[in-house]
């Protein structure tokens, strides 16, 4: 029996997001602790590799959030960009996650991996637009948008609009940035 190899990333690209940052906390060190929060939350679940994917520019960032042994891939700041590199090491399915989703439930994370099993592409929405993460069988698609945004207000319409039939794409319930 075949095992599947699954990747669960965490994607710090562009300047380090702090939505709804406390007032009083610095938004770095804000953004920092929602990025480490989902890091430990992906290396803690069963079945799935944990994996940091930064923007150049985010590289040290994404040292500074992982469990020592974590693999930090350098890679362009977009989804595409950080599972196509994941289907070049070899993984069976990936997702990427962001990195400003406070209190993110190791089900929910689970949730796109299942919906795999039903469609090529999965997506969990983020309340409000954008996504929360995004999970592919690999190789990725080709009719997936290459210039797919996790902070795109409009990136579930795109995926739906992009995707050849209705069930290639599954949408989970929608989860909080």
């Amino acid at each position: 029996r075949r095992v599947i190899r699954r990747a669960a990333a965490l994607l710090l690209a562009g300047p380090p997001a702090a939505r709804a940052c406390p007032p009083g906390i610095a938004p770095a060190e804000f953004a920092r602790a929602l990025a480490e929060d989902v890091a430990d939350l992906l290396a803690d679940l069963p079945g799935l590799e944990p994996v940091v994917a930064a923007a150049p520019d985010r590289v040290a960032d994404a040292e500074d959030v992982v469990w020592p042994g974590t693999p930090v891939l350098e890679v362009p700041g977009r989804p595409v960009d950080v599972l196509t590199t994941l289907a070049k090491q070899g993984y069976d399915e990936a997702a990427v996650f962001v990195a400003d989703a406070p209190d993110l439930p190791g089900l929910l994370v689970a949730k796109p991996f299942s919906a795999l099993s039903t469609a090529p592409v999965a997506a969990a929405p983020a309340s409000g637009g954008g996504l929360v993460a995004l999970a592919c069988r690999l190789p990725v698609p080709a009719w997936l948008p290459v210039d797919v945004d996790l902070d795109e207000p409009y990136a579930v319409e795109r995926l739906v609009a992009a995707a050849p039939n209705r069930g290639d794409v599954v949408l989970t319930p929608p989860l909080r940035r």
